[in-house]
């Protein structure tokens, strides 16, 4: 026995191809056992089941592979996915483990392949394409919510995203933009003018230059569609001239708020108002801009479907602001000259500057640039990102910067300052989370916090004391300002840079004020992080930049900095 051993040995070793060939067809004889034993230890089924005409293949025909089992809405409404589980596997008929004996591991993998086909089947039938369509940056074929992702972007995202929001239709355009609406407003092009790849979906198709890829979504939520999704505004005196201030009207005898902001939403407006009996449609415009709320006391007419809710009245309206996307603001561009002058947006970080970028871009209709160069930031819109900071095609260029030469280097600046303990914390989470996720419990309790306190607190006040030092033609915006009276401040931002107030485009960014990149608040932590010593610390360097800011005449921080 030795002694053939040894000859098989000096054989394979003479030649490596026939052991290596040997190896190969010894594999492939186990491989079609292993099969077989899979089909040979099925459960058995009814007369009913086995009849091939009802679950399977003929008589003698080959059993199909699992890639090629349609789990389809045929299988679900007659039933006949309860005999496919029974006779290829566990997947839709739950988890039993003497059937998986019975199938052994093969069963396993093709549960998984169904499994995968299922949840393929599920995104293809939340919507159907219909075709490939023109799009204007001046009249939206999709005038919903829009949103864009550079590097990410895909198929089943925007649908999602536009599922969400109770809109019927979703639309995808060069590669990486999302538009969803209620109506297409526009004409049906040629297949062909659809020809960019989605930026996160190889092989699949996201529209192309100015053309839209469209879905028709099958499962819109209808809860999402009702006034649950829609933001109250309050309660305003009706308008003077109510046709020109609100042009769209509905009598409405059984009154209710869903009926209304659905009345509306279909027709496109991003407000509606509830008068009563009656609903009217239309746009925040210096006609009826929302900036004088009344007491609610005079909307509490309930409305006449609805026992809990308030329907307002003929002299006073209750208002919704609809899931309808403001587009009067929402064209951006590159300068078409480039500008003389570079005008800095300076703050420290954590102070807004990407959200107070996003207002600037929908109040000009210019993009800003910046500084640095933020991959993540282009990716969600931010054009001018690329864009040398030196080239004159954005509006503004943003900078965390506070050396006086670097100061110096621009002819005027937009100087946002924002509370220290807001502003530290939020720099501290987009470090340590992303640009708008949090730190983790353990960043906050470990060494990283009080080093990080430590080293930037002061920069807090360094970087606003030498910008009022060396700054050119300062304008100092306080984010607190900001937030509260948006459309007064952010008035006074876009003189400084040069560029006409349209008061309907300032009251449409008031309707589109939050962008892809606004935290939607601090996560409150069950303990205050700053303790006694930073306090005192961070109060000094309030004190400092309170009274340089007095005495350039300028008006002071605002009272809610101090004291902790």
């Amino acid at each position: 026995m030795a002694k053939l051993w040894l000859k098989f040995q000096r054989y394979f070793r003479r030649k490596p191809v026939r052991f290596f060939t040997f190896l190969a067809l010894y594999l492939t004889a186990g491989s079609l056992v292993f099969l077989h034993s899979g089909f040979v230890g099925q459960p058995a089924v009814s007369q009913n089941q086995a009849n091939p005409a009802a679950v399977g293949p003929a008589e003698g025909a080959e059993l199909p592979f699992p890639g090629d089992l349609h789990l389809g809405r045929a299988f679900r409404d007659t039933g006949e996915a309860s005999s496919i589980a029974r006779r290829y596997g566990p997947s839709l008929k739950g988890k039993d483990s003497s059937e998986r004996a019975k199938l052994g591991d093969y069963g396993g993998a093709w549960s998984r392949a169904l499994k995968g086909r299922v949840v393929r089947e599920k995104e293809e039938e939340r919507a159907k394409y219909i075709g490939c369509y023109l799009d204007d940056t001046q009249s939206r074929a999709l005038r919903g919510v829009s949103f864009f992702d550079y590097k990410k972007m895909t198929i089943f995202r925007c649908q999602d995203n536009c599922a969400e929001r109770g809109y019927l239709y979703a639309g995808l355009e060069f590669g990486a933009e999302c538009y969803c609406g209620h109506r297409i407003q526009a004409a049906n092009v040629s297949e062909a003018e659809c020809d960019m790849e989605c930026k996160g979906e190889r092989g699949s198709v996201c529209g192309g230059a100015n053309r839209l890829s469209v879905f028709r979504l099958q499962l819109a939520q209808e809860s999402a569609r009702r006034y649950g999704s829609a933001v109250f505004r309050g309660c305003f005196r009706r308008p003077d001239n109510l046709s020109l201030a609100l042009p769209v009207s509905a009598a409405m005898p059984n009154m209710s708020v869903d009926q209304c902001v659905d009345f509306c939403t279909e027709k496109e407006y991003p407000l509606a108002a509830l008068a009563g009996t009656a609903c009217h449609c239309g746009f925040p415009t210096r006609r009826f801009p929302l900036h004088e709320r009344e007491d609610e006391q005079f909307c509490a007419q309930k409305c006449s479907a609805e026992e809990f809710e308030s329907c307002g009245t003929p002299s006073y309206f209750i208002v919704y602001q609809t899931q309808v996307q403001d587009n009067r603001c929402m064209d951006r561009r590159f300068l078409p000259a480039k500008s003389k002058q570079l005008i800095a947006l300076a703050s420290f970080p954590g102070a807004g500057n990407t959200w107070a970028r996003h207002l600037i871009e929908l109040a000009t209709g210019f993009y800003t640039g910046s500084y640095y160069f933020d991959g993540s930031l282009y990716n969600k819109g931010f054009k001018g990102e690329r864009d040398h900071w030196r080239s004159g095609r954005t509006i503004c260029i943003k900078t965390h910067e506070s050396g006086q030469k670097e100061i110096e280097a621009f002819d005027a600046a937009i100087l946002l300052i924002r509370n220290p303990y807001k502003a530290l914390m939020a720099e501290f989470n987009r470090k340590y989370g992303g640009h708008i996720g949090f730190a983790a419990h353990a960043h906050w309790k470990g060494k990283e916090w009080p080093e990080f306190v430590r080293n930037y607190a002061p920069w807090w006040a360094t970087h606003t004391l030498d910008w009022l030092k060396f700054g050119r033609r300062v304008l100092v915006v306080h984010f607190e300002d900001l937030k509260q009276d948006l459309f007064a401040q952010l008035g006074r931002m876009v003189s400084l840079l040069g560029v006409a107030v349209r008061e309907d485009r300032l009251l449409c960014v008031e309707s589109q004020k939050d962008g892809n990149f606004k935290r939607s608040g601090l996560r409150k932590l069950e303990y205050d992080p700053y303790t006694a010593d930073m306090q005192k610390s961070i109060s000094a360097y309030i004190k400092l930049v309170d009274a340089a800011l007095k005495g350039r005449n300028l008006t002071g921080v605002p009272d809610d900095y101090y004291p902790r």
